[in-house]
């Protein structure tokens, strides 16, 4: 392994100002976050109903730019409630990447579809507009104004690109594409609260799109999600059906269709109200960490993750790509030994048991950046 390395181990200790454990992504709470659960806890409104869920989605609408903000538990059920209002029905297919989290595919899962795995652009790290239009070409034909995988006779239902590590992909090409090819998108904006491509913020391409609130994120409330959409129908429909599809009635419970149990409870959503009133300054915070280690690995010759082209990425999780997989798990073994975490990207989704059965087109970028890429300490600095 490198000398530059170890350095750089001590240079994130450095930078960190300890040489005690440092976590990958840790939050940041103050008084302002207590003093807003606290007043939830004496409203005795702590549940899915409550003064701070609309608060909270109002607050995210006018931050992201999109019309509508439909809080939830967490991403998945974002992303899966996105999945199932955008047509996404048992027996079709949703065309993703491999190189990501497994909810994305869990989220497909749960609506009884399979995933279809193309490459990713090294640049980026997201969906290849390249990759996804040779896909289609190859295997894609429209019938009855819907796209179908002539491979598989299945309805190509929706696609899904991923912002990975909050850097976005070249969204507004794969929105061309799937507008040609009459594919619904939906985003995984899960990881890029805070990133916007050509100044519009990432959740604006698709017809919907999904964002995540983990412990891990950017902003959190130890949980929670969000869809994202600029329709008016789509919105009531998310609303309503996140919210156990139950008739609005001062007594009564009636549904009227199969909900979901999946609105964020009012507890959650005041402790996020006080996470994003904080945002820019996390970011800014975080984007001057970014230009911090890119800065120190030019000049110790190690490759830094950089933001894509015409973006502006909330450098949610800084990474590093190192020159092939040995020197990667050499430097894992290293940082980690050193009370620095560091980890790799997810075992590439198609290579999971549940998801090897799935129609993949060649993963040669996905590969290629699995066996090199490293996540480095990205945490607000103090």
């Amino acid at each position: 392994m490198r000398e530059s390395l170890k350095q750089l181990v001590s240079f994130v200790q450095q930078h960190y100002q300890t040489t005690e454990f440092i976590p990958l992504h840790e939050p940041r709470f103050d008084q302002h976050e207590k003093d807003l659960v606290i007043d939830c806890i004496d409203s005795t409104f702590v549940s899915s109903v409550g003064k701070y869920v609309d608060l909270f989605e109002q607050k995210l609408a006018a931050y992201t730019g999109v019309k509508y903000a439909i809080a939830t538990v967490n991403g998945t059920s974002a992303l899966h409630i996105a999945l199932k209002l955008a047509g996404v029905e048992r027996d079709t297919e949703v065309i993703t990447q491999a190189l990501s989290f497994i909810a994305t595919c869990n989220a497909i899962s749960y609506c009884g579809a399979e995933p279809v795995f193309v490459d990713v652009d090294k640049h980026t790290l997201g969906l290849s507009a390249e990759a996804l239009q040779a896909f289609l070409n190859q295997y894609a034909e429209i019938k009855n104004n819907q796209c179908y995988n002539k491979q598989t006779q299945k309805r190509i239902a929706a696609c899904v690109p991923m912002h990975t590590f909050g850097h976005p992909c070249e969204i507004d090409k794969i929105q061309a594409i799937c507008e040609q090819w009459h594919i619904p998108l939906v985003e995984d904006a899960a990881e890029s609260l805070g990133s916007f491509y050509k100044g519009k913020h990432t959740g604006n391409f698709g017809k919907l799109a999904a964002i995540s609130f983990n412990g891990n994120k950017i902003v959190t409330a130890g949980g929670g999600g969000a869809i994202l959409t600029n329709d008016a129908e789509l919105a009531k429909a998310a609303k309503h059906i996140t919210t156990t599809a139950k008739v609005p009635h001062k007594w009564e419970f009636n549904h009227d269709q199969i909900g979901y149990n999946y609105r964020m409870p009012n507890l959650n959503a005041a402790l996020l109200c006080a996470q994003l009133d904080k945002l820019e300054g996390f970011i800014e915070n975080k984007r001057q960490t970014a230009q911090t280690y890119q800065a120190w690995c030019k000049q110790n010759e190690i490759q830094f993750i950089q933001e894509p082209q015409d973006a502006t990425s909330n450098y949610w999780l800084n990474a590093i790509r190192l020159n092939n997989k040995e020197e990667q798990q050499a430097f894992l073994e290293y940082a980690n030994a050193q009370g620095v975490m560091t980890r790799p990207v997810w075992t590439l989704l198609n290579q999971l048991p549940m998801f090897k059965h799935c129609q993949a087109m060649p993963q040669t970028n996905a590969q290629w950046l699995a066996d090199r890429l490293v996540n480095i300490p990205s945490s607000v600095r103090v």
